[in-house]
């Protein structure tokens, strides 16, 4: 029986690239351990990670098996009668195959599949010492790490994602010897770079944390990142407020310290005055700090750094991390400042000159549809029609300004705080911000309702003129994030009850657009025409400009429908539920999510199988009749009191939905269809409809289209159906 060890793999490197470290952990973590897997080693994974910091990838394992089970092979030969001659010899066939398998031919066995019966080796060895397989093991894993552009060093052939200075390979308290990557494998790591530049030596893989502990380096990743809340979040009450800790630059902090420290700081508070969202950008993404904000979520003048190291003097760690803040602030409040001084509308003016899309004109162009838009669709959402206009026109003007220049990921941001100051209306300057809500995958849509309208507005315009100027995606290419629009739109109706008819809307979306188009081709054919009279040449037909297609409404709201798939995939809704409403093709989205919350509670009820494949049966039958389907019930020529009955329930049923219906009641409305499941199934039992009496098969038909087609009221309850 294999007895296991502890094993210990880690690689010290330079500093590895901080944004793909958690990845290249995580991939050398797997490919370890894939290896051991594939090799039949058993391994025990109770508390097993990828351990990591910006200088080392380790692997630890609390048992290994030392070697690896017996292993077994078995090699086909050839059939008998390929292998035996007349008399029963081997063939040269035969003796080639024992000859390669190293065994006299009347010591192979004989096995049968489905074309006869044939020679097979079978053989069984000992298991190789896990300690042997390893250095292939750190190898693949080493190769099939995801580093799209390794790094070269001396004057050898192989790369890495940095240069490699050693490498750990212990299993149980012995080393295993391997040369890879040009180093040779030891028990001896290093410590942290400043606070303990020397060689940490591990007796066995169970000292590994807590040596590097002890040389000033927290190598578990989820130690150093409690680490790092605990201590910003303390300084930042200590500073009087608290901590605003981004997940993104919380795991960047982390990638790039071993041995993090806090270090409270200030800035002076003159710089408040600035759109606080700039202020913070500058902090996170360009130095990695941690804001300060009060109990009011504005932002104090103090912020928090991480120190890779425990400083003996404190007080130059913190003027370092001010003096570098100091310029970017004085920056950001001279672009502000300047903005301030041009205004919001002047602003505008300098849109004229912006081109969004060369077939749809400037980005005042598109202001002056997304505006016509919003003032159209407002009255949908209870929103005043000269203010969604009013938030529309102005939506776009910070782009001219010097902070979103500097600061492109505050655009909407810094256009609110422009219009606030040009004393526009609350709801105004808020919409202008909002318009671009939701701005990436999970945020969320636009808190108010004037938002919600250019926002909307926004997105039709940006859809439909996508598609008339032909760059609907393609494949992986989507370059004016069309998918993402598509989503948007959708999710900002839905999520903010809005009853717009997407289909009419779309309309006048392709309308604008299309008609933009056109303007653009005739002025380009005009200017043509111009430049070729200055050239003296002949206009003829030389200014033949392309023409567009106009995009299909239907195509655009499948397009819409689609983003929705994936929307409600994530709410775990099943796929033949979303068809059964994608189905009934709506017009106005918040109707298609209350009618997908109805499948979902119809579809728990025993009865909705049996009626769903009840309706597939009746769409079946219908869709055979040779032109259009009966529709005029006669009492009179009932045969069966099974079709009596039916035509009983049916009509009960339509009285006691329909007031359900226009309330909007569809879980009401299912509810009410799913009694109906005795009658049905009783006259698909005794009843047969496709008689030879015409009058009787019509009568019939008739009233199976009636039950169908309240049964599909709510959502084409077929597609439930399996």
């Amino acid at each position: 029986m294999s007895t296991t060890q502890p094993l210990l793999i880690e690689l010290g490197t330079e500093e590895l690239p901080v944004k793909a470290l958690p990845g290249l952990a995580q991939a050398f973590f797997d490919g370890v351990l894939d290896g051991l897997h594939k090799r039949g080693i058993g391994f025990d994974r109770e508390g097993a990670k990828p351990l990591y910091t910006p200088r080392r990838l380790a692997v630890r394992l609390n048992g290994v098996a030392t070697r690896q089970p017996e292993q077994k092979s078995e090699v086909l030969g050839p059939y008998l009668n390929i292998a035996l001659d007349a008399d029963g010899q081997p063939t040269k066939a035969l003796q080639g195959f024992a000859q390669k398998a190293g065994i006299d031919w009347s010591e192979l066995e004989r096995t049968s599949d489905a074309k006869g019966e044939r020679f097979v080796h079978r053989a069984t060895k000992p298991g190789a010492d896990t300690a042997s397989l390893l250095p292939e093991i750190v190898r693949e894993a080493l190769a099939a790490m995801p580093i799209p552009k390794p790094m070269r060093w001396g004057d050898h052939d192989y790369g890495f994602a940095r240069p490699v200075h050693w490498l750990v390979l212990l299993l149980g308290t012995e080393v295993v010897p391997a040369d890879l990557l040009g180093v040779r494998s030891d028990r001896m790591s290093r410590g942290h770079r400043f606070m303990h530049d020397k060689p940490v030596w591990f007796s066995a893989p169970e000292d590994y944390v807590e040596s590097l502990r002890s040389a000033n380096v927290l190598v578990d990743a989820d130690e150093r990142r409690e680490r790092i809340v605990r201590e910003v979040t303390a300084a930042a009450q200590q500073a009087g407020g608290q901590a605003r800790i981004d997940e993104g630059i919380l795991e960047e902090v982390n990638g790039l310290t071993e041995w993090p420290v806090a270090i409270a700081c200030g800035f002076e508070r003159e710089f408040l005055a600035v759109p606080q969202e700039a202020l913070i950008a500058t902090m996170e993404a360009n130095q990695k700090f941690f804001p300060v904000l009060d109990a009011q979520g504005q932002l104090t003048e103090r912020f928090i750094g991480i120190a890779n190291i425990q400083s003996r003097n404190e007080a130059e760690v913190r003027k370092g991390y001010e003096r570098v803040i100091r310029p970017r602030f004085a920056d950001a409040k001279f672009f502000f400042d300047e903005d301030l001084k041009q205004g919001l509308k002047s602003m505008g003016e300098g849109l004229k000159t912006v081109t969004y899309q060369a077939k749809l004109g400037s980005v005042a162009d598109k202001v002056a549809r997304v505006a016509a838009l919003a003032a159209a669709i407002a009255p949908a959402a209870g929103v005043d029609p000269a203010q969604a206009r009013r938030a529309a026109e102005l939506s776009k003007n910070d782009l001219q300004s010097r902070m979103v220049n500097e600061f492109p990921e505050l655009q909407g941001i810094a256009g609110r705080y422009y219009a606030q100051a040009a004393n526009e209306s609350a709801a105004v300057a808020a919409a202008i911000d909002e318009a671009y809500m939701p701005r990436f995958a999970g945020d969320a849509i636009a808190p108010s309702k004037l938002g919600q309208v250019v926002a909307i507005a926004e997105r039709l315009d940006t859809l439909a003129g996508g598609f008339a100027a032909g760059l609907k995606p393609t494949g992986n290419k989507d370059p004016f994030s069309l998918r993402r629009n598509a989503l948007g739109l959708a999710r900002t109706l839905i999520e903010g009850d809005i009853g717009l008819s997407l289909d009419a809307a779309l309309e006048d979306a392709i309308a604008a657009a299309s008609t933009a188009i056109a303007m653009e081709e005739a002025q380009k054919k005009l200017r043509a025409v111009e430049d070729a009279k200055k050239q003296g040449a002949d206009v003829g037909n030389k200014a033949q400009g392309g023409s567009s297609v106009r995009p299909k409404g239907e195509e655009l709201y499948e397009f819409i429908i689609e983003r929705l798939r994936s929307y409600y995939t994530d709410q775990s809704v099943p796929a033949q539920q979303f068809d059964a409403v994608a189905a009934m093709q709506l017009a106005k989205l918040p109707d298609f999510d209350r009618r997908l919350k109805a499948i979902a509670e119809f579809a728990k009820l025993p009865e909705a199988e049996a009626l769903a494949a009840a309706n597939k049966r009746i769409r079946n039958i219908l869709k055979k009749v040779d032109g259009d389907v009966p529709t005029a019930i006669d009492p009179a020529r009932f045969v069966e009191s099974a079709e009596r009955e039916l035509a009983d329930v049916v009509d009960a049923a339509i009285a006691d939905t329909d007031p359900l219906l226009t309330q909007r009641d569809y879980v009401a409305v299912l509810g009410r269809l799913a009694r109906l499941r005795p009658q049905v199934d009783a006259f698909f039992t005794h009843v047969m409809v496709n008689v030879d009496d015409l009058a009787v098969r019509n009568n019939r038909l008739a009233l199976l289209k009636r039950l169908s087609d309240r049964l599909g009221s709510v959502a084409a309850i077929e597609h439930l159906s399996i």
